[in-house]
């Protein structure tokens, strides 16, 4: 059996061979693949009386748009293969949904469990500090993000040490994106990555067709579906799917083991014996000690949603799912791929439907360098039509709109929260329909991978050809 590729060499072999479709030149293909840089570091933290030194790196990819983006994640696991190629993902993911950034990510070799918050802090500042004198972390140049690791408090340090090292840049909170709502941070932005995943699939299953295609019928009510993963990512999907849609979710897949109920699971009530107990053990369902052995049950959808490289060339050809919806990050190998599709699978790429939390990135900087927060502009004209238009209702009606009604038509105002999710749902879906066109137009294209990174690459490349004028 071929040994898989690593992850970076699985996104550079993805991209490979949407390059070839394209027909690009050898050396543009080159010069795409590639980081364009890539920072490491290594800094002294004081800790329990004595110095530790850290190490990290910051890699941008591409720069054909500014500024780049892409999160920071704390793992002990982190190296420079794994930024690298977080970074090339991340150009062909906001490529993909039309966010104007290039890519970029950086990453903290740290187990973010074994200090305090007063040690974390710390060290973020002294992390952020070392970046920022490199200009990379900037709000015209570079701007990180949370991921694996990292959250709103994170960010909120980078983003402070940012403020008092340039303190007359008026656009300073707009350095990083995922702050806390009270540092600039916009509504929505903790459960966009899993609000995206949620978006995608009500695209997918809006298209008979490709449902047909993947041995499926009908809409997402009561499908059958595993969840790898249950941090912000998968939670959210989970929750979305279930409440918004009706979908049963079937399993719930963590690094504690797993729960299994096929009638379906309580997607809140487990998130709240998590958050009582640290772990699953102890729900009412079925508790499964070899969790990931639940990835290979018989379900209509599996969403991996926690790390890269959850399918491999050992356990693809098990893999009974008739959709596997990419929440993650690289959860797939080049060659585990290759198996998927030859046995009929349906792949909604990462580079596709994980774009949920940079988009979002994007209206939260937006907002940040307009220094105005959404809808404030037109939300007293909002409600002044609103007004009018239940005036009218009730006059041609003759009677009167209860307060039911009422509040069903105020869900729908132009606050941040909706904007936020409407702009993010229209990103999902007319992505989602430009990748399709891809596919159905291209005989060279089998799949959505293939058409969604021939898709992106096609625009990075674009640039190249006709704006770069170094080239």
């Amino acid at each position: 059996m071929e040994a898989d590729s690593s992850f970076l060499e699985s996104v550079n072999k993805m991209f490979i061979r949407a390059a070839q479709v394209l027909e690009l030149s050898p050396g543009l293909t080159e010069h795409i693949k590639e980081c364009s840089s890539v920072y490491e570091v290594r800094f002294p933290v004081r800790i329990d009386g004595d110095y530790k030194v850290f190490r990290g790196w910051r890699a941008s990819h591409s720069e054909h748009k500014l500024p780049v983006k892409g999160g920071i994640r704390y793992a002990p696991t982190v190296d420079q293969q794994e930024i690298e190629a977080l970074a090339a993902l991340m150009s062909y993911k906001c490529s993909v949904v039309d966010v104007p950034f290039g890519g970029a990510k950086g990453g903290l070799c740290i187990d973010p469990s074994q200090y305090s918050r007063e040690e974390l802090k710390r060290i973020t500042a002294a992390f952020a500090e070392e970046l920022i004198n490199k200009d990379y972390i900037n709000p015209a140049t570079n701007v990180p993000a949370p991921d694996m690791g990292t959250g709103p408090m994170e960010m909120s340090w980078m983003a402070d040490t940012y403020r008092k090292l340039n303190p007359t840049d008026i656009n300073a909170a707009a350095c990083v994106t995922g702050k806390p709502l009270d540092m600039g941070g916009i509504d929505g932005r903790v459960e966009a990555t899993g609000r995206g995943v949620f978006y995608g699939l009500v695209e997918f299953f809006s298209h008979p067709d490709d449902v047909e295609e993947a041995g499926l019928s009908g809409s997402l009510k009561d499908k059958r579906i595993v969840i790898q993963g249950f941090g912000n990512v998968g939670y959210y999907a989970a929750r979305f799917l279930q409440q918004e849609e009706g979908a049963k979710i079937i399993a719930i897949i963590k690094s504690d083991g797993a729960l299994h109920d096929e009638e379906g699971l309580d997607v809140d009530a487990v998130k709240a014996h998590i958050e009582e107990t640290g772990g699953l053990k102890g729900y009412s369902a079925d508790y499964v000690a070899d969790g990931l052995s639940l990835m290979e049950i018989e379900c209509d959808i599996l969403i991996p949603a926690a790390l890269e490289a959850q399918i491999t060339t050992e356990n693809a050809g098990r893999i009974r799912a008739n959709i596997i919806a990419e929440a993650a990050n690289g959860p797939v190998t080049y060659e585990a791929d290759l198996i998927l599709h030859a046995a009929g699978k349906t792949v909604i790429p990462d580079l596709y439907l994980n774009a949920g939390g940079v988009t979002v990135s994007y209206f939260e900087w937006s907002r940040n360098i307009s220094h105005m927060k959404l809808g404030r502009m037109d939300r007293q004209i909002q409600q002044r039509r609103l007004d009018a238009s239940i005036t009218l209702m009730e006059q041609m009606s003759r009677k009167k709109v209860d307060d039911k009604q009422r509040q069903a038509l105020l869900r729908y105002q132009s606050d941040e929260l909706n904007l936020v999710r409407s702009g993010l749902e229209d990103t999902m879906r007319s992505s989602y329909k430009a990748i399709r066109m891809v596919k159905n137009n291209h005989h060279e294209v089998p799949d959505l991978r293939t058409a969604a990174y021939v898709y992106a690459v096609e625009k990075i490349a674009h640039y190249y050809r006709e704006y770069a004028v170094h080239l």
